[in-house]
């Protein structure tokens, strides 16, 4: 499975960005696919989740700027981001569990939000 993200970039506050996740070997459909960010210093922490069934889940500090979404003919996972504050800045990392329960995950790409 090979997971590979881009779309980060460096930003300024208030401006918005997409990533993509281009996934192969598995079927994002049929799996659940999460987006995940890990600050300077900081844990990683999960962001945002589309499951099998397309239902999507927030963290709080995201919510009603950040959407999932897929694109199951190109199988490809995005995470619109908008409103971006300089609190975002992390790298952010694309992971997949597919119907087995094996779970993959991707390099990641920067997103730094300065002004």
């Amino acid at each position: 499975v090979r997971l590979v993200e881009s779309g980060g970039g460096l930003v300024r506050p208030g401006d918005s960005l997409r990533l993509s996740c281009t996934v192969s070997e598995i079927a994002i459909e049929t799996s659940t696919m999460r987006w995940y960010r890990q600050p300077p210093g900081k844990q990683r922490d999960v962001v945002a989740t589309i499951t099998k069934s397309a239902t999507t889940i927030y963290a709080d500090s995201v919510k009603g700027r950040f959407t999932i979404s897929r694109d199951n003919t190109a199988n490809i996972v995005y995470l619109q981001m908008n409103r971006l504050e300089p609190e975002d800045t992390a790298v952010y990392s694309c992971q997949s569990v597919d119907s087995r329960g094996f779970v993959s995950w991707g390099p990641g790409t920067q997103v730094t939000v300065s002004s």
